[in-house]
């Protein structure tokens, strides 16, 4: 049986690995298939292309992972199979990037202002095309010995609610969903339970989500046990939703995470891009 990875983030966001590095790794995990989903962006997916067809023997898929907010509630919508070329779509998302720069300068004053100098030169960390996330931020507070480890960083300095925390400029669901579609994607909801919804929590945020043009629903995913991927599974096909799955393979900034295979006992089957590749013939 072939394997794929349907989330996988590089230097283009908050990933520690290039987009060519990204697929090489791909390659050697002897996955058939990747989707580059950076945070905002779609900066990384020409590189990833080029790479993969120097290389042969790895399929790429565009995508992104877009934030949004239903009330105070971040979630992530992933857009899969992306014309990276769009230029409404591409407009939108530096539009989003301008705003999310904004708030990170803001970010770093709060902390300069508090004692501890950061700089945004020391957040993109030779990468000035990347997109900071605060995944950006713990990186610096553990190199600077502030913090121990990321969790503290986010327990202690960046996490809601945290002394030096400010949101991201907030667009609706309905708003993401829109702009996936409109490129060409199939929007995917990222990660259910990572939002600390019980089952009919997530069951009554798909409801909300549907109507808007969500077409599927992250069910296999590195912290996932195989209970929660069924009971998942279970709702996406009460829902008609398509299933999907990934690593959320980041590099250094998640070690523990591996792409492919997250903590190791992942396995996403290859035939679930099959369905999202016949659904999106069907719907054309």
């Amino acid at each position: 049986m072939n394997y794929i990875d349907l989330h996988t983030h590089s230097t283009a966001s908050d990933g520690s690995f290039t987009p060519e590095e990204v697929v090489e790794l791909a390659k050697e995990a002897g996955l058939s298939s990747f989707a580059l989903t950076d945070h905002d962006t779609v900066k990384g997916i020409i590189p990833a292309l080029k790479h993969a067809e120097k290389i042969g023997g790895i399929n790429v898929i565009p995508g992104t992972e877009l934030s949004c907010y239903i009330g105070e509630r971040e979630i992530h919508i992933i857009g899969l199979f992306i014309d990276y070329n769009d230029k409404d779509f591409t407009d939108a998302l530096n539009k989003l990037e301008r705003d999310r720069e904004i708030r990170n300068e803001k970010m770093v004053q709060k902390f300069v202002d508090g004692g501890i100098p950061l700089t945004i030169e020391e957040l993109k960390h030779g990468n000035p095309g990347s997109v900071i996330t605060r995944a950006h931020f713990a990186r610096v507070l553990v190199e600077k010995g502030i913090c121990k480890d990321k969790v503290e960083a986010f327990d202690k300095y960046v996490g809601i609610g945290c002394p030096f925390y400010l949101p991201k400029p907030k667009v609706t669901p309905e708003y993401v969903i829109g702009l996936i579609n409109a490129a060409g994607g199939t929007a995917i909801l990222a990660h259910p339970y990572s939002y600390k919804l019980s089952k009919s929590q997530v069951e009554a945020l798909l409801d909300d989500l549907i109507p808007a043009g969500l077409a599927g629903m992250e069910c296999y995913y590195s912290t996932y046990d195989n209970g929660q991927t069924s009971e998942l599974r279970s709702i996406a096909y009460n829902k008609n939703l398509l299933v999907s799955g990934g690593s959320d393979f980041h590099g250094a900034i998640k070690p523990d995470i591996s792409i492919g295979t997250g903590w190791g006992n992942l396995r996403v089957p290859e035939k679930l891009l099959d369905n999202i590749v016949e659904y999106r013939k069907n719907i054309k």
